[in-house]
């Protein structure tokens, strides 16, 4: 009796971890975006052009995904290449010895329909923090072109940029304490 409940166990086990899929990014159509309000005026937006991110889930809707994103820092664009390359430096991003921003999340919890409050933690800079990210998932479809199965999201949140060292030189009145940060895109079941 001992062995079959044996059995059982590691069926019942091996059944769970077969059942999950791994989505990922596909970058010709996600983009990894920010802003910052400047003077308490107005929001400065850039983007992150390279990255990898992936969503690994056993539920078709997503109710028990757990997130993960890879972002090379010194991909960041906000238009103005002065500026860039400033949030580049040890001012701000540091990237020469912090060249990478990660995401890993830690749980997820349902708020609403198809809508889920995720807690993770967000590492760059040299420090590493638990944030809480708003997940929107719009549905999943079969990409005519590719025939690819592709699940869209909108992930959204905010981060205070002291709690990262992050151009600690700059008060509040220059730039906004708040960034926000939004992921929004299609990930390809693999």
């Amino acid at each position: 009796m001992k062995h079959v409940f044996s059995f059982l166990f590691i069926a019942f086990i091996s059944a769970n971890t077969f059942a999950q899929t791994t989505w990922k990014a596909d970058p010709a159509h996600t983009q990894v975006s920010f802003d910052i309000v400047h003077l308490g005026i107005a929001e400065i937006e850039g983007q992150f052009g390279e990255f990898e991110g992936s969503i690994t889930a056993s539920e078709d809707d997503f109710s028990d995904a757990q997130y993960e994103m890879e972002i090379d820092v010194a991909s960041i664009n906000t238009g103005v290449e002065k500026r860039d390359n400033h949030l580049k430096s040890a001012d701000f991003f540091d990237v020469e010895n912090n060249p990478k921003m990660n995401f890993k999340s830690t749980s997820s919890e349902g708020s609403g329909d198809n809508k889920y409050k995720v807690q993770g933690d967000l590492s760059f800079n040299g420090v590493t923090k638990p944030v809480t990210l708003e997940v929107w998932y719009r549905g999943t479809i079969e990409n005519p072109q590719s025939k690819d199965l592709t699940s869209g999201f909108k992930i959204t949140g905010e981060v205070k940029r002291s709690d990262f060292n992050l151009g600690q030189d700059f008060p509040e009145p220059m730039l906004s304490d708040e960034v926000k940060i939004e992921v929004d895109g299609e990930f390809i079941k693999q």
